[in-house]
């Protein structure tokens, strides 16, 4: 028997080395192949700048002197790129949400004193409930995702119990909560928002993502009424070799659900807990309800496409079925299969020939009732099968300058006093336990343990977005010109 436990403990040993290792090798080589690739960018950098300066009338000593200057530059970059973000160079401010795996609080970085949003997460969390594979690919759309339409992430780091996401803080609240403040909008209003929602939808479709979280509350505004879609949690990566359909055993919220969903049966009483209700009534007690599913851990499954609770395989197509649910609420003023609890919701959506009905007083266009019945329609016959601008050219955008929707005054204007006001978010209690975890020593060390293997190469800098908040540019210095003569150097990005 002893033997037996020395075995047992002899594998457990090994297995946990064996991990240790793997973590140890991802880390070196993770910093080896960024060391490589900084080396050859800053060559690169050199060598175009010697190049233009040679085809240039720029006298030698100015030349040396423009070299020299790239030096300073690069040798502050890269002082910039060592430096070890961590939880302790930031001040932490208002919770403005908070969920089942962490919370996001207002943060302000105490070198530059900007203002950001800070995400954290709760790494035991995500490793408990199988987030893993969902926050890390929140983090590499964040990064790879370049675009005005999403939410915009400047920093990621962790210590040895949280994730960290630092993105730009957007003062104007959420959809969910302009819905509730305003019950419905009219067609033009929700067309505005509707199309930046789209145009934000096509830019993570085209880096090959599927959001599968896109409801009113993942849609922020910022100080102007611009709408940028936020929280990549659930985000799932396409495989560009098979590219078509994600095939699950389980649907986006079985994490939190202990009894299997019986979303196929009891159907004929799916609808006679709401049934009965006016559609005034049925609005009042939608937003009664609403913020509760928000903050739930179960959330809610109003949005979701039926082929995802069915665990078909879905793609792409189930965030256009989203969106034409929110489109649905942003004209009647709840969505198109609420009900009191989530099972018959579901029922209701994967019944949705049933159920796809529009209130007598809804005053509706012909052509949003055909968008939206376009929308919340089998796969096969949805809009956006064939790409985003199969929706976009639908008759009810007819009016819509897509190239000009971010320059033009937003539909909305929040009321925003300040780069700290978080009137338009909701208010949570401060009492609650402390939101940081520190480290004492102010940065987080290599702490080789199994739980960390889960989350090397989290760490991200987004020198894009921080140049011009640091007063430094390496990326787009400043135009070189020699006083005395007219020798245009041009924008050189370095």
């Amino acid at each position: 028997m002893e033997d037996i436990e020395e075995e047992a403990e002899e594998v457990l040993g090994s297995s946990l080395t064996m991990e240790k290792v793997a973590a140890a090798k991802q880390f070196i080589e993770n910093h080896y192949r960024a060391q490589m690739k900084n080396i050859q960018e800053r060559k690169e950098r050199r060598w175009v700048l010697e190049r233009k300066l040679a085809s240039s009338d720029v006298p030698k000593e100015e030349q040396m002197n423009l070299i020299k200057d790239l030096e300073r530059k690069e040798t502050e970059f890269m002082r910039l790129k060592r430096h070890k973000i961590c939880v302790d160079d930031f001040e932490l401010l208002t919770i403005i949400g908070r969920g089942a795996f962490g919370e996001v609080r207002l943060c302000r970085e105490k070198k530059s004193g900007n203002i950001y949003a800070m995400k954290k997460l709760k790494k035991s969390e995500m490793l408990k409930r199988g987030q893993v594979e969902h926050v890390r690919a929140e983090r590499n759309l964040l990064a790879e995702v370049a675009s005005h339409c999403i939410v915009k992430l400047y920093y990621s780091f962790q210590d040895a119990e949280y994730l960290y996401l630092i993105m730009e803080y957007l003062p104007g609240g959420d959809m969910m909560t302009l819905l509730i403040r305003e019950d419905t909008l009219t067609e033009n209003v929700a067309k505005f928002y509707i199309a930046q929602s789209i145009l934000a939808i096509e830019s993570i479709h085209k880096h090959n993502y599927i959001h599968r979280d896109i409801k009113p509350d993942n849609l922020l505004l910022d100080k102007n009424g611009h709408m940028k879609l936020s929280d990549f949690g659930l985000c799932k990566p396409l495989d560009c070799a098979t590219l078509s359909v994600i095939h699950e055993n389980k649907t986006i919220d079985d994490e939190n659900m202990t009894e299997p969903m019986d979303i196929d049966g009891g159907i004929a009483d799916a609808d006679n807990k709401s049934s009965w209700r006016s559609p005034h009534e049925q609005l009042q007690h939608w937003q009664m309800n609403r913020r509760k599913l928000a903050f739930s851990t179960v959330g809610t499954p109003d949005y979701i496409a039926p082929e995802v609770l069915l665990k078909k395989g879905y793609g792409m197509e189930c965030d256009w079925w989203s969106l034409g649910a929110i489109l649905y609420e942003m004209l009647v003023g709840y969505p198109p299969f609420y009900s009191d609890d989530p099972i018959t919701t579901c029922r209701k959506i994967v019944h949705w020939r049933n159920h796809l009905k529009f209130p007598e007083d809804a005053r509706l266009s012909l052509e949003a009732k055909d968008l939206i019945c376009r929308l919340l329609c089998d796969v096969e016959h949805r809009l956006g099968t064939g790409g985003a601008n199969q929706i976009k050219a639908h008759p009810w955008f007819k009016d819509v300058a897509w190239d000009k929707l971010y320059e033009m005054e937003a539909a909305f204007k929040p009321e925003v006093n300040g780069e700290l006001d978080t009137r338009n978010f909701m208010k949570f209690d401060e009492s609650d336990p402390p939101a940081a975890a520190r480290t004492s020593s102010g940065s987080r060390k290599m702490l080789l343990t199994p739980k960390d293997l889960s989350f090397v190469g989290y760490t991200y800098k987004n020198f894009d977005a921080v140049k011009g908040r640091h007063h430094f540019d390496i990326r787009n210095s400043n135009l070189y010109t020699h006083p005395c003569t007219p020798t245009y150097l041009g924008s050189l990005r370095i």
